[in-house]
C-alpha cells in the first residue's frame, strides 16, 4: 500500500462538523491539539477530548475556563512540586528581614497574612480568576463572530443536514471555540507561571488582599548570569513583594480603579468581522495549525477604539505609578544590600520589556500590562521622597484623587512646586467662597 501523504492525518473540519452534528460525538482532537502546540502528552490530549465532549453535551452557552486551570498547570511544568524544607527556610528568612527594612522605608503597615512560598500550580490556581477576567470578553465576542461565520461557510447540503439533526449546532461551534480560546489561554498563563518570581511581579494585584509570596521553583532562573548570590536576590524579592502588597493594602480604593479600568477596555472589545469573514473564506479545514494561529496572533482583534486608547492609557499611568513607587521605597530599604543596583536593574528590565508569556497574553486579550514610564515615575517618586519625605510621598495614596498624573510624571518640578507651597493655590470659586465668609461684598456685576 502506498504510502499516504503526510497530512492524511489532519482532520477536515467540515468532515468534523459533519460528524459532531450528526452525533458521533467529539471531532479527532489530536491533531487539533498538536497543531495548538498544548502540553501534556497522550494525557494532556485526552483531557482535551474529553472537555471538548463535555462541552459539545452541555451548550449552555459558557465557557468551561477550568481548561485553561488545567493547561496552564500542564505549561508550567513540574507544577505540583513544593518547595523544599530549605527553599521554604530561606523564603520565610528572607521575608522576616525584609519586613523589617521595609519598616525603616514606608509608613504602610505590615501585612496581617505571614507570607510564604508558592508552587507554580498554586500560583496558577490563584491567579487564574483575574486572568478570565481579562480574558472572557474577547474570548465570548470571537466565539460569537466565528460560529456565526462558520455556520454561513458550511456547504447548503451540509448545512440542511446539520439543521435537521441538530437544531442547535451554532452553539456547539460555539462552545468547541471557547473551549479552543480557554485552551490558548492556559498555555499563556502556564508560560507566566514558569516565568514569574513573587506574587505581585506582574504589576497588578493578582493574589487575594494582604496576601504576599514567592516562587522558589523560579528564584534560579531569575539570578543565571548575574552572578549574585541567591540569599540577595531573594532577599531583594522579598523586600519588593512585600512592598507592593503593602501599597495595595493600603490603598483600598487602588485595586478597585485597575479593575474598572480594565472593565473599561473590555467594555469596547469588538471584533474585526470583516477579518473574520477573510479568515473564513481562506480557510483550509486540513490546516490546524491556522486555527491556533488565528487566536495567538490577535488578527481577529481590530485596532483600538479611542475610548479603548484612553482606558489604557490610564492603565499605563497607574502601574507606573504602582512600579514605581515600588522600585523607590524597595531601592531604600535594600539599599544594606551589596549588589541592589543589579538586580533591581534586572527587575526594570523584565517589567518594561515584558516576558514571552506576558507578551503572549497581550496579543491573545488585546490588553497590555507593561508601565511603559516606569523609569519616569521611579523619578518623580525619588524626587517627591525627597522633598516631602516618607510620611508626605506616602500620603499621596490615601486618596485617588491626590495621586500624580501622567502630567505629573511628565512634568514633576510643577508637582513638587504644587506639593510644597506653603498654601495651596486658590481658583475663583475658593476666593469667593472666602470673600462670603469673610461678610466681604461681592463684586459688581459685569
Amino acid at each position: 500500500m502506498a504510502d499516504e501523504p503526510d497530512d492524511a492525518s489532519e482532520p477536515d473540519l467540515q468532515e468534523m462538523l459533519r460528524r459532531m452534528m450528526a452525533g458521533g460525538g467529539a471531532p479527532d482532537t489530536a491533531a487539533l491539539a498538536k497543531a495548538m502546540g498544548l502540553p501534556g502528552g497522550a494525557a494532556g490530549l485526552e483531557q482535551l477530548m474529553a472537555q471538548l465532549r463535555q462541552a459539545m453535551q452541555n451548550p449552555d452557552g459558557t465557557i468551561d475556563w477550568s481548561i485553561a486551570t488545567d493547561q496552564a498547570i500542564a505549561a508550567a511544568g513540574a507544577g505540583t512540586l513544593s518547595a523544599t524544607d530549605q527553599q521554604t527556610a530561606a523564603v520565610t528568612q528572607a521575608f522576616g528581614v525584609a519586613s523589617l527594612w521595609l519598616d525603616e522605608s514606608t509608613t504602610f503597615d505590615t501585612l496581617p497574612e505571614t507570607p510564604g512560598t508558592l508552587t507554580r500550580t498554586q500560583w496558577i490556581r490563584q491567579t487564574m480568576p483575574f486572568w478570565v477576567q481579562l480574558a472572557e470578553p474577547v474570548a465570548l465576542r470571537i466565539a460569537d463572530s466565528l460560529t456565526s461565520v462558520f455556520t454561513e461557510q458550511i456547504p447548503p447540503e451540509i448545512a440542511g443536514e446539520l439543521a435537521a439533526r441538530v437544531p442547535d449546532a451554532g452553539r456547539m461551534i460555539q462552545q468547541v471555540c471557547g473551549t479552543i480560546f480557554a485552551a490558548q489561554l492556559g498555555a499563556v498563563v502556564g508560560g507566566l507561571a514558569a516565568d514569574v518570581v513573587s506574587g505581585g511581579d506582574v504589576g497588578v494585584p493578582l493574589l487575594p488582599d494582604g496576601k504576599a509570596a514567592l516562587l522558589p521553583q523560579n528564584l534560579a532562573a531569575f539570578g543565571e548570569g548575574l552572578d549574585i548570590d541567591e540569599q540577595q536576590i531573594a532577599l531583594y524579592l522579598a523586600v519588593r513583594e512585600l512592598a507592593h502588597a503593602r501599597l495595595f493594602r493600603h490603598a483600598r480604593w487602588l485595586r478597585l480603579q485597575l479593575t474598572s479600568t480594565i472593565a473599561d477596555f473590555s467594555r469596547d472589545l469588538g471584533v474585526d468581522i470583516d477579518q473574520v469573514q477573510r479568515f473564513a473564506e481562506g480557510f483550509d479545514p486540513t490546516d490546524t495549525e491556522r486555527l491556533k494561529e488565528a487566536f495567538s496572533s490577535g488578527e481577529l482583534i481590530p485596532p483600538k477604539t479611542e475610548s479603548q486608547e484612553a482606558a489604557l492609557n490610564r492603565l499605563e499611568t497607574t502601574l507606573a505609578l504602582v512600579e514605581g513607587w515600588v522600585d523607590v521605597v524597595t531601592a531604600d530599604a535594600t539599599a544594606r544590600l551589596p549588589k541592589s543596583g543589579a538586580i533591581a536593574e534586572t527587575v526594570r528590565r523584565r517589567r518594561a520589556t515584558g516576558g514571552p508569556g506576558e507578551q503572549a497574553f497581550a496579543t491573545l486579550v488585546g490588553l497590555e500590562l507593561r508601565p511603559r514610564r516606569l523609569r519616569e515615575a521611579a523619578a518623580m517618586w525619588r524626587r517627591v521622597t525627597d522633598a516631602l519625605g516618607t510620611a508626605g510621598r506616602d500620603a499621596l495614596w490615601s486618596h485617588p484623587d491626590l495621586l500624580p498624573t501622567a502630567e505629573d510624571i511628565d512634568a514633576p518640578d510643577a508637582l513638587i512646586a504644587r506639593l510644597t507651597a506653603a498654601e495651596p493655590p486658590k481658583d475663583d470659586v475658593d476666593r469667593e467662597i472666602e470673600e462670603l465668609l469673610r461678610g466681604d461684598d461681592p463684586p459688581p456685576p459685569v
